[in-house]
Parts: C-alpha cells; structure tokens; sequence
C-alpha cells in the first residue's frame, strides 16, 4: 500500500476572521480558514485550500489586480506571498507587528499595510515594471514609504482608482488622505468629525466625493469645496489665497438607523454606487449613493457580521461571520444566495465515507449531521432533527441509508437519497447513545450508551427493540460489526471486549481481557483480525475465530507530541494524550491509521508492527499542544499568558461584555476561548483506499495519494515529441506506437487526438499489444471520455477491449486499479441513465411515428419531409402508403441496404 499521502484540501470550515476577498474576474472567492486560505469557484461550484499553512491564524489577506499574487498575513505579521494559478508559495515575510488593513494599489505596483497607527506602502515583488530598465531585483519586498499620524489602529485602506491617494479610517475617529509619491501643493488631509471609530473610506469614482461610515451608523459626504464662512474671494491673480479656503468638507449627513446595532463592517463600490453595511445583529443594508436610497435589508445571521465585499462587477456580495462561522454569496439583483455555506459550531465527533466515495458524514456536537460532497468541498444537506450532540455515525453496506447516535437518546436513519430521516430508535428508559455499529445487511442496528451497561439491539424494518445484551460491567464505548456480518464486537470501560453472536440461537459472548479501559476497536475488512486502542496507548490486535492475542505494539512514545498550556512536563513526558481515541484499518487490510488528542496521526503495518509514517495535523501554534517546547516568557506569576483572559481591557464596550451565561456554552467545557486544543476525533479511509480524513479541531482535513504523473523521465528519449508523435500517428498509421508516445509524453490534448485518429476496427489489436504498465491509465482516460465525448459506442468498444484483452491482468492487480474500474462503472451507468432518460422523454414519439407507418387512411398520408429546424434540429414525417424510412433513404440518399442497419 502506498503511504505517501499529502494534504489536499480542507472541508468543514468556511471562514475563521480576517477579510474575503473576490478575484479580479469575480468568480473566485478567497477566504481565511484558520491558518490556511480556501478559494471557493463560485461559478464551477468547487473549492480548495492552498497547501501552504501559517503558524498562526490568518489576520489580513491581499490580492494583486491581476490576480496572480496573493499575500496573507497571520497574527504576527508573518506573511507568505503565493503564486496562485500555480498554488506555490513564493517568499516569506516578516511585518513584524500585527497587520490590522491590506490593499493593493489598483496599478499592481504597490501595497500598503496598517501596523497598529502606522502604514507602510511597499513595491509589489516581481511586478514587470519594476525590471523594464534591466536593473536586478536583489529584495522581494522593498518598502517605498512610512506614515504616521493616527492616534490609534487603523481598521481599513482604500486606493484612488488612479493609485495616485489613498485613505486610512482608523479607531482614532478620523480618516486620513495619503498620496504615494509627493504631489505638488498637496498636503495629507484628516477627515474629522466622526463620534466613534470609523469602519471604512472610499472615493467615488469621479474621486470628486469621499464617503466614511463610523460604527455608531453615520455615514458622511466629504466634497472638495470652498469654506462657506470665508469672505468672498477678491478679484485677484493669486491663486493660493483661493486655494486656502478650499477644503474637504462634509456636505451631507446620512444614518442607518438601526437601533442599538453597530456597524460592524461596510463596502463601497464605486462604479455602480452602491454601500453595503453589516451590523451586529446580524442585518446587513444596501444603500444607493449619494441618495443615500435604501434598496432593501435583509437578516442573515444570528451574530455579528464581521465582514462584508463587492466582486468588481458589483452583482455579488459576500459575508463572513466569524463566530458562527458562515459564508454567504448574495446577488441582490435577484435576491438570490450563489453560496450558503456553514461550519459545525462545535467540534466534530466522527466521521464515515459513504460506500461510493463520493460525500463525507459528520457529526458534531451542535446536534447537526453534515453531508460534503468531496469532489466540490461544500456541504450539500444539513440534517438537524437532533436535539443534543451527535457521537457516532454508519452507512449501511449497501443502499444510502445513514445511521446516527446522539445524546438526545435516539439512534435515527436517514435515507441520503431523499434526505430525510424514515427511523427513529429508542430505549425503554432514556439512555446517551455513546456508540453504535449497523449490521452489514442493513436489518440491524445496535447501540451501546455510558448510562447502561447493556448493549441494545433495534430491527430497522420495524423499529422494535429486539434485545438487550448484558455482560459488561462498565460504560460500553465502542461497537462495531465484522463484514461479514457475522458477529459484533463491544469495547467497554471495564477492561475487556466481547465478542457476540447475536445471531444465533443461543447469543454468546467470547470476552477479551485487556490491561487498560477501551477507547476504540476496528475489524479488518476480511472478518480476520481485530485491533483494540486502550487508554495505555497499546494497540493490540487478536484473532477473531481464535479469540487470542496474536500481536500488540506500544504506541505511547508515537502519539505523544505538542505541549500544551498547561503541561508542567515535556511533551515527550507529560502522561496526559497518549492513547488513540480512533482507529480504522485501510481498505485492504494491511494498515492502520491510529489518532487521538495529539498533533499527529500514525500510519502502522498490521504484518510488521512498525511505524510506517506520521502525518502532522497542524502547525497552527493559536492551537494549544501543536508546539513541542513553552516559551518562558510567556509565563507570567499569575500563570501561563494564554489562559489569562484580557477581555476586560479591550477599549470597545462590546468587546468587553462576557455574553456567555453560566452552563450555556456547549462543547468541551475545558477548551479556553483563545487556545483550543489540538486533536482528531475521528477518521477514515476512502472505500477506493486512495485517500483518507481526519475530523481536526480546525476542520475536515482531506489527505489524499498524487496521481498525476506530469511526465515519466525514465520512459523517454529525444525521439520522443508530440511532433513525431503525430508524425507516426498520420504517416505511418502505427497507432500503437503512437497511442504509447502519447501516453509517455502524457499531454491531454495530444492523447486525445491519437486516442480518436484510432480506427474502431483497430482496437482490438491496439489494446491486446498495449504494455501492461499503461493499461490502469488508458482505462482512466476512457472512462473521462466516456463521461465527455459523445462518441458513446467507441469508448464502449474501447472498455470491452480491455476487458477481453487485459481481464486476468486485471483482476490479478486488482488493489491497484481499483479506482480505475470504479470510474469506469461510474461512467458507463451515467450513459445508461442518460440512455434510458432519452427514451423514456421520446417514448410516445416513437409510438406515434410507428402509428402513422400502419394507418392508411387517405387522412392520415403524409409525404415523408426531411427539413432542418430553426434549432438545426431535423424534422422526421412517416412516408405515405407502405414505404419505409429504409427505401425512402436508399432511393433519395443512395443508402445502402447495410448502411442503414447500422444508422438503425
């Protein structure tokens, strides 16, 4: 099995804090995910995370014009500038201090950052003008000038059009107005008059009017105009005593009026004037300036909405709020969400792959069930019929039907199909579901709670409640089922696990005495091999048919990493996590992957004990328990900084207010609102064995095998070019050779080509000589064909070749093609549903033009018209008397007699 697994894209969390962020096109949207950034397509309907990953959670992201830059700043000011069509980070950076505003100027030259009360405008890296004078670029980041004058931290940056001025608001109550470069009889301006701090400033297209909102919900005009209160200007040449009573001034006051809401963040777009304003109660306004005209309100969230942006087009609007963690897309013109996406407000408790691959399952502790579609990254149905937390859910082997445990003492069913849960199952008395395990066969469902000892086992035909199992004497923490259906295995807090045979007619049960309580058990996919996880941190495995021990390893040195807060040992000493809390075998059997209130999830060998690889879950250090040594600094006499709660000093009212009553927060009591804990919760291997999942505190991390080899060095010489490719493909007809060039060189476009310059009476022989080492990406690439090209019979030629020529090599390599013959099957469904869709829409055409060919009535002939439609359509009419469409064709076409058995 393959253990080079690598990150590829993060589900689960939308948005963390920080602002979004449009591309220059409009249709991407770039939003800060903790310590990584996530683009959502808005118009593929996809999404996925940069692979790069700060140490602390992202504060302020910036994008070039031209979109191929983007520079994110974390809480530290340390900064990543990145590549983003090719998804590479360039160069790190250090602002050293904390960036509370990003922009770039609109030429792409400049940018400037608000450190605190003092912005710094730098040369954008690498930009093409900078190099037009031959001169060398020795620094990536350059700083062009320093500004100072605020009293406090400036909140937002604004560039002129001509990139020429640009604005600060700051919470000192006032904005400013900078120029780049120094620009003759300009001095900077304040803009004052503000009574608290102002949110954002913008100029109007014209630059002629400067709109600033303040976040008590004013929103101010400024116009360069003469002061009113001066004398009348004399009829004089100096120009400078008339330029001194000219000053920027407010013209005209507008307010939002909404109540005791604040303002919490604003936009403008200048094009199509149009001012968007989010408040703290969750509503956010857009107004048509300078009218200040209220084109309508809408509530979106139940919190605050942090931030709020304009794509250049000025047709979508998107939202973040951070506390509840929400993205929004909204067209106003329609009134219309484009996305509507939402994290789990707590931490998720476990994770399952549905049987095909295609979507993931989580629960969480906010009482609701997420499914996410894994080709996309969004969530495509939330169920919430729970009432309390949901700790464990399961597929059935066959069909999509989804079973959950909760809190709220229910084990539920839900059809994924129809989305909406068709079984509920409850105890006599009511009990926490703490686990639970569905039989392979879908008939039965058992479930194990902390508050009984009893293992209840429920029919999913009826509902009923079919028996109670007894025997343990401790909280039962983990069941599962054998595949085979067989037996079902139970974990408990007593020291041991059992071995039922519920099925039979006296129900047995073999236990397994362990040293330790048992956190977690997984049965290996061939019914062989059981693996128990005990809060000692050993893993042990037995054998089921034998009931005994056939080996163990000690995983406590290996899942021990990152040292918290409030550890007074070292990582490698503190006694605390090192145990696995989940474990799952992968999909063939042969390893295991084992995770827990760690950093790290460990990959082992079932055949040889050892260690195969570690994968880190993050390197977030706003994580507690990711950083392996404390800072002693950072320890003050009242104990470690980070548990000391400063909110009580913020300067906002707001900030300093405690919402949380006593006992109302929900989730792990001992997270702290600044640290949370590192730690997996759960995870699983994808049914095609080429990826698998963790349930993280940040999220659904996604790791996942790469198989796209852009070129094979070894397999090519200098012959080799997609010229003499074609050259071979068209001179001298060798299609086999071509067809393998083309393969080695590995370019899409050119394997197509040669993929249907191929005769379909040659595919047999091309495919019974193709080299054995091509033949999982040639059946690769047909099944894509077969989803795209509309050349159905020829891709089905093609897969009936390599099934007949290649079948035993096939089903002998099986593990290793087994994603191949997935998408194959995949494909060739997708042309039968649309097979069957089309003859089910022109069934009663057929019979009507079969209608027409037997009535003979004079009323009822018709000559038989072939014309093209307005739609390039082509019209068919039954012909008069007894002919057939054959004769017809052969007479009027020249069709031969075979020729259209094969049109028919």
């Amino acid at each position: 099995m393959k253990t080079d697994f690598k990150f590829s894209n993060l589900l689960g969390t939308v948005y963390c804090q920080g602002n979004l962020l449009y591309s220059p096109d409009g249709t991407c949207l770039f939003s800060p995910v903790s310590n990584r950034v996530t683009v959502f397509n808005l118009v593929e309907n996809k999404s996925h995370t940069l692979p790069f990953a700060h140490r602390k959670n992202i504060a302020r992201i910036g994008l070039t014009p031209q979109g191929n830059l983007l520079l994110s700043v974390d809480d530290d000011g340390q900064a990543i500038l990145t590549n983003v069509p090719r998804r590479v980070p360039i160069y790190h950076f250090s602002f050293r201090s904390k960036v509370t505003a990003l922009a770039f100027s609109p030429s792409g030259r400049h940018f400037a950052v608000g450190l605190g009360r003092k912005i710094e405008v730098w040369q954008v890296p690498s930009t093409p003008d900078a190099n037009a004078e031959g001169e060398l670029e020795f620094a990536p980041f350059v700083r062009h000038h320093t500004h100072t004058g605020h009293f406090d931290d400036v909140r937002h940056i604004e560039w002129s059009p001509d990139s020429r001025f640009f604005m600060t608001a700051s919470k000192d109550l006032t904005a400013r107005i900078w120029s780049l470069n120094p620009e003759e009889g300009f001095t900077p301006t304040v803009l004052s008059g503000h009574k608290q701090a102002v949110i954002g400033a913008w100029f109007s297209k014209d630059q002629e009017t400067i709109y600033t909102v303040s976040k008590d919900g004013s929103v101010f005009d400024w116009q360069y105009t003469r002061n009113p209160n001066a004398p009348p200007p004399e009829d004089s040449d100096d120009e400078m005593e008339d330029e001194s009573d000219m000053q920027w001034r407010i013209v005209q006051k507008h307010y939002f009026m909404q109540g005791n809401a604040t303002v919490r963040c604003a936009s403008y777009h200048a094009p199509s004037n149009l001012l968007v304003a989010g408040f703290s109660n969750g509503i956010f306004g857009l107004y048509e300036m300078p009218e200040f005209n209220m084109i309508h309100t809408l509530s979106i969230s139940q919190n605050d909405i942090d931030f709020v942006t304009i794509n250049q087009s000025g047709e979508w609007l998107a939202f973040g709020a951070s506390k509840l963690g929400q993205l929004l897309v909204w067209e106003w013109q329609s009134e219309s969400y484009i996305l509507k996406q939402q994290g789990h407000f707590d931490s998720i408790n476990s994770l399952v792959y549905s049987p095909d691959g295609q979507r993931i399952i989580t629960t969480a502790d906010d009482g609701k069930i997420k499914v996410w579609d894994v080709e996309s990254g969004f969530c495509i149905v939330t169920f919430t019929e729970h009432t309390s937390g949901v700790t464990a859910c399961e597929f059935a082997k066959k069909g999509n039907v989804l079973f959950t445990s909760s809190f709220d003492g229910s084990v539920r069913a839900w059809d994924l199909i129809r989305y909406r849960n068709f079984r509920t199952f409850t105890a006599p008395t009511r009990l926490q579901w703490d686990c639970m395990a569905v039989d392979p066969s879908g008939e039965v469902v058992a479930a194990g709670s902390r508050d009984s000892f009893d293992i209840h086992i429920w029919s999913v035909q009826t509902g009923q409640l079919l028996d109670q199992m007894s025997g343990h004497e401790g909280p039962i923490s983990s069941l599962a089922f054998a595949p085979n259906g067989g037996l079902l295995v139970s974990g408990s807090w007593d020291k041991t696990a059992r071995i039922w045979s519920i099925f039979d007619r006296t129900q047995t049960s073999e236990p397994l005495q362990l040293q330790s309580d048992v956190l977690d058990i997984a049965i290996r996919p061939d019914s062989e091999q059981l693996a128990i996880s005990t809060l000692d941190g050993q893993l042990t495995f037995w054998s089921i048919s034998e009931a005994e021990q056939v080996s163990g390893l000690d995983g406590r040195r290996d899942v021990s990493g990152g040292r918290k807060v409030t550890d007074r040992r070292t990582a490698a000493n503190v006694t605390g996590n090192k145990s696995f809390d989940t474990i799952r075998y992968s999909t063939d059997g042969s390893c295991l992957l084992a995770a827990g209130t760690s950093k790290y999830i460990c990959l082992y060998s079932v055949n040889t004990m050892v260690l195969l690889k570690k994968y880190t879950v993050s390197v977030n250090l706003s994580l507690s328990g990711t950083q392996e040594f404390l800072n002693s600094k950072l320890l003050t006499e009242a104990g470690p900084e980070g548990l000391l709660d400063d909110e009580g000093e913020n300067s906002d009212r707001e900030a300093r207010k405690d919402t949380l009553l006593p006992g109302s927060k929900r989730g792990d009591p001992s997270a702290r609102k600044k640290n949370p804990e590192v730690k997996v919760t759960g995870v699983g291997f994808s049914p095609a064995g080429t990826s698998f999942c963790a349930a993280s505190t940040e999220g659904l991390l996604i790791y996942s095998l790469d198989n796209n080899l852009q070129f094979d060095p070894f397999d090519l010489n200098i012959e080799i070019t997609p010229a003499s490719t074609l050259a071979v493909l068209e001179n001298d007809q060798d299609y086999l050779k071509a067809l393998v060039m083309a393969f080695r060189l590995n370019e899409a476009g050119l394997i197509k080509r040669v993929f249907q310059a191929i005769p379909y009476t040659e595919i047999p022989l091309v495919v019974e000589q193709f080299p054995s080492v091509y033949v999982s990406r040639l059946l690769r690439f047909v099944a894509a064909q077969t989803e795209e090209s509309p050349h159905m019979e020829f891709c089905l030629l093609w897969i009936k070749a390599l099934m007949d020529k290649h079948g035993k090599w096939l089903i002998a390599n099986r593990s290793k093609v087994d994603v191949e013959l997935r998408v194959v099957a995949r494909a060739i469904t997708k042309m039968r549903d649309d097979i069957r869709r089309l003859a089910d829409e022109n069934v009663y055409m057929v019979d009507y033009l079969l209608g027409q060919a037997k009535d003979t009535s004079e009323e009822a002939k018709a000559q038989l018209s072939i014309s093209g439609g307005s739609d390039g359509t082509t019209n068919l009419l039954m012909p008069a008397g007894g002919e057939t469409l054959a004769d017809i064709l052969q007479q009027e076409e020249g069709v031969s007699e075979d020729e259209w058995i094969g049109l028919e």
